[in-house]
């Protein structure tokens, strides 16, 4: 099976989120698994600068925007230490920029061009690199216009009338919305600016187009793929969403264990595994909080957050709870983002007045996420919503107990620590379901306390760190969904 993975972003090349890291890893676990995959993205400029080799192929592109034509050309590279290929589209006006989709908190004003030329320029490739292609696999807003051009443009056109386009949500909220206009520079014909297939509410939806057009949709947890079909998390979308409910289908994301292991961490200060973690792990947290600058402290849990500083991600919540604990209790929390300026001056001011307990770094820095994971004695995930959610799985890995809020991907890994949880040996952390700080008051309080005993404590990191969370089995799941769109494609079924 022939599998073109379409993607906004891809560690090692470019990355803001979560996405990249799936777009690194899953590609890589597909070939493995049996599977031809090469990997398109955006020839962004940290993509040049991130020092892997690549090469021009010798390919032009010519790309319809509107009424203009506009020039390109494909690179080549790999992903790293595999057989993949990763072609990456210029031009350069479009990608060489200091960010990939904004600055100083401003979208580029030109995202829908800039993404409706990748979206052609991704099915261009097919034709000029002469690839044979089975499963055309789409991951969010940025590529939502190729499952449509593939219907309405490329229909019956040889070499893509049997390809199977999937399309992945990674996170519903970002849906790639436009003024109306902006319509015309998709090149498709105003017919399909309806409510049941591009527009929303007078706008032009991308992601809804994807929805509406492929041939398959996933999203990357099975919780998160219920969620996504009501209207608390559905966006606006969850209407579209229960029409294809037939269509739709949640594969939990895996964890590479390659970059992901204690054992082998190069960034740490010493590694240790599920038999050594009592000596190996303290060493780690001591060596952790040296580097934040917090008392090193055997005797105290170590509780970590690394991720952006927003209402998604439960910082209203985290805010009080350290706000209300902090003073009175023998805790520390050390804090690795940034994000919403109102919860960045809470942070500032809170590791100010306890400096002993609290501290915060503003940089992006892989080496101490990887540090912060394996030196805390739990981690912080309250979060409003979460589609999959890797650190929680990297936690477990690196046996640091995750408190989570039972949603989305949290709840498809996380099973809350209560007696019939400890008896069976299921339990790996501990969950709340109201989205309230109460809530959080009372899950971090029930792990401080098990912190405590060392019985209860050793059961639950050993627990979690003995669970297998790798892309082996999600990527198993994609081949077989990749499978059943190809045999309804080939089958002429209607979307």
């Amino acid at each position: 099976m022939n599998i073109l993975f379409a993607t906004c972003e891809v560690v090692p090349f470019s990355k803001t989120g979560g996405l990249a890291d799936v777009s690194g890893a899953l590609p890589v676990s597909l070939s493995q698994g049996g599977a031809e995959v090469a990997v398109i993205t955006p020839a962004y400029r940290c993509v040049k600068q991130s020092g892997h080799a690549m090469e021009a192929t010798g390919v032009n592109l010519e790309i319809p925007i509107g009424s203009r034509i506009v020039e390109g050309r494909l690179l080549k590279g790999h992903l790293p230490d595999s057989n993949v290929p990763s072609y990456f589209v210029e031009p350069d006006n479009y990608y060489d920029r200091p960010q990939l989709y904004q600055e100083a908190g401003d979208d580029y004003r030109d995202n829908c061009e800039r993404f409706v030329f990748f979206s052609r320029a991704i099915l261009e490739a097919v034709r000029l690199l002469d690839l044979s292609v089975d499963v055309l696999h789409c991951n969010d807003w940025q590529t939502g216009l190729v499952p449509a051009y593939l219907q309405i443009e490329y229909r019956g056109v040889p070499a893509y009338e049997n390809i199977a386009s999937v399309y992945t949500i990674h996170n519903l909220a970002y849906q790639g919305r436009f003024w109306h206009w902006d319509m015309l520079i998709t090149g498709l014909d105003w017919k399909y600016f309806n409510w049941h297939q591009m527009e929303f509410h007078g706008a032009l939806n991308l992601m809804k187009t994807g929805i509406v057009f492929a041939d398959w949709i996933t999203t990357v947890s099975p919780t998160y793929a219920e969620e996504i079909q009501t209207a608390a998390l559905g966006c606006g979308l969850e209407g579209a969403l229960s029409h294809r409910q037939d269509r739709l289908r949640g594969i939990l994301n895996g964890v590479d264990y390659s970059a992901w292991n204690p054992e082998s961490d190069a960034h740490l200060e010493t590694n240790f595994s599920v038999d050594d973690w009592q000596t190996g792990k303290p060493q780690v947290k001591q060596a952790l909080q040296g580097e934040v600058g917090l008392p090193q402290r055997d005797d105290v849990p170590l509780v970590g957050f690394v991720g952006r500083l927003d209402s998604q991600k439960g910082l209203d919540l985290i805010r009080t709870v350290i706000e209300e604990r902090v003073a009175h209790e023998e805790v520390q929390y050390v804090i690795l983002g940034s994000g919403n300026p109102e919860y960045e001056a809470f942070l500032r001011d809170i590791a100010a007045q306890h400096p002993q307990k609290v501290a915060v770094l503003w940089e992006v820095s892989t080496p101490l996420a990887h540090r912060i994971e394996a030196g805390c004695d739990m981690f912080l995930m309250p979060s409003r919503y979460e589609p999959c959610g890797l650190n929680q799985m990297y936690s477990l890995k690196y046996g640091t107990v995750p408190i989570v809020r039972h949603t989305g991907g949290l709840a498809d890994t996380i099973v809350d620590c209560q007696d019939a949880t400890l008896a069976n040996r299921t339990a790996n952390g501990f969950s709340f379901t109201e989205y309230h700080s109460e809530a959080l008051h009372q899950a971090l309080g029930r792990a401080l306390q098990a912190y405590h005993d060392r019985t209860t404590w050793t059961q639950l990191v050993e627990t979690g760190m003995r669970q297998d969370w790798s892309w082996t089995r999600s990527a198993q799941r994609y081949l077989e969904l990749y499978a059943s769109a190809l045999q309804a494609k080939r089958q002429g079924a209607e979307v």
